[in-house]
């Protein structure tokens, strides 16, 4: 079990094409490929204004959480920040909260989960292999975020150790073995969500759920298009993001009728 926390927000340096760079926040010089060597400790006066590095010019921001997300390493399947912003949604993640998540990944998820949750709230986040937790790990760290995040190298379709907690989320490839252990982790009215590729997940996840005493149980599918708006008009910027996971919800009871 390891908790980290970190203090500082990354920067990011935007230039005139919009191109990014995120840039962790430092005390001293810090080396940045296609940059050189940098001094992030003198930006912290300059946020919003524009500053020359090697003669070209960046505006200096603090990275935000779509910042942070696109620039962490990347494992084969990784959930997106369309999803990502749904699940946080309908699974009610709110400063404060106590979250136990099963299938860390790469962290991309842990990433967003800590950073709604803030200070006051809590992460513990399962995952079975050891590369995948310490690939995480280095992600949130990079991130500055804050949060108290425990890494557990377990199997949460076996059992998971928290009780009373507002929300589990699963990121597995059969979610559906570990409804038991989440159902026993929740609070009375705490949220499970999970996310799957393929709709014959979606079917033994919903076939599990109704086993166990839930409520509000339903499954989504999120397409996202971005559009250029010009003074000439408005089109769609490129085509549509369709399929990538099927978004499973659900809310523990106690009763049923």
């Amino acid at each position: 079990m390891v908790s980290h926390r970190m203090d500082d927000r990354p920067y990011v340096l935007v230039d005139d094409k919009g191109h990014r760079h995120v840039i962790p926040a430092a005390s001293g010089t810090v080396r940045v490929a296609e940059l050189g060597v940098v001094n992030p400790a003198r930006w912290e006066e300059q946020e919003g204004r524009r500053i020359t590095i090697g003669g070209k010019a960046f505006l200096v921001l603090r990275a935000d959480l779509m910042d942070l997300l696109s620039h962490l390493e990347r494992g084969a399947q990784t959930i997106g920040p369309k999803d990502i912003a749904s699940l946080l949604l309908h699974a009610d993640v709110r400063p404060g909260a106590r979250i136990v998540e099963g299938g860390t990944g790469t962290g991309s998820l842990t990433v967003a989960l800590a950073a709604a949750v803030g200070t006051t709230g809590s992460v513990v986040t399962y995952d079975l292999r050891v590369t995948a937790t310490e690939t995480a790990r280095e992600n949130l760290l990079r991130t500055g975020i804050r949060t108290p995040v425990t890494f557990r190298n377990g199997d949460v379709r076996e059992a998971i150790a928290e009780r009373d907690v507002d929300s589990v989320f699963l990121d597995l490839p059969d979610p559906w073995n570990a409804v038991p252990s989440a159902w026993e982790a929740l609070r009375p009215g705490g949220h499970l969500a999970a996310f799957s590729p393929n709709m014959e997940q979606v079917k033994e996840t919903a076939a599990a759920i109704r086993k166990k005493p839930f409520v509000d149980l339903h499954t989504i599918e999120l397409i996202e298009r971005g559009m250029e708006v010009r003074d000439v008009g408005v089109r769609p910027s490129f085509a549509a993001l369709g399929h990538t996971g099927y978004l499973t919800f659900a809310r523990k009871v106690l009763d049923t009728f």
